[in-house]
């Protein structure tokens, strides 16, 4: 991931976590207030990739299929959020311990 991705990344959580709409100017006014250089197209791609996605699915998602690198650079055309595998948790089923003292019918205590 480049400084300019990460950069913009940064920029578009920090916008999502002050519940501001993420734009393009305001991506692009974050990122020079950090001293940052960045190419003048990277904020326009994010916002626009960003207006038709969650961010809250984007990092809840960040550990199941590849990262959000992956899903934030994904085609906005491609395929939609809802529409990505299900991933079924196991239920795992509790193991009762048994405890050496009900083995043996007495306890070290007693």
């Amino acid at each position: 991931m480049s400084v300019s991705e990460l950069a913009c990344t940064y920029a578009a959580a920090i916008l999502y976590d002050d519940n501001i709409a993420i734009t393009a100017e305001k991506i692009a006014e974050l990122v020079k207030a950090a001293n940052v250089q960045i190419e003048s197209f990277w904020p326009s791609l994010f916002a626009k990739l960003l207006e038709k996605r969650n961010i809250e699915d984007l990092i809840l998602n960040v550990g199941s299929g590849g990262g959000a690198a992956v899903a934030v650079a994904a085609p906005a055309g491609g395929a939609s959020a809802d529409a990505a595998p299900v991933v079924e948790e196991k239920k795992q089923e509790e193991v009762k311990e048994e405890s050496e003292d009900e083995d043996m019918g007495f306890s070290l205590f007693d």
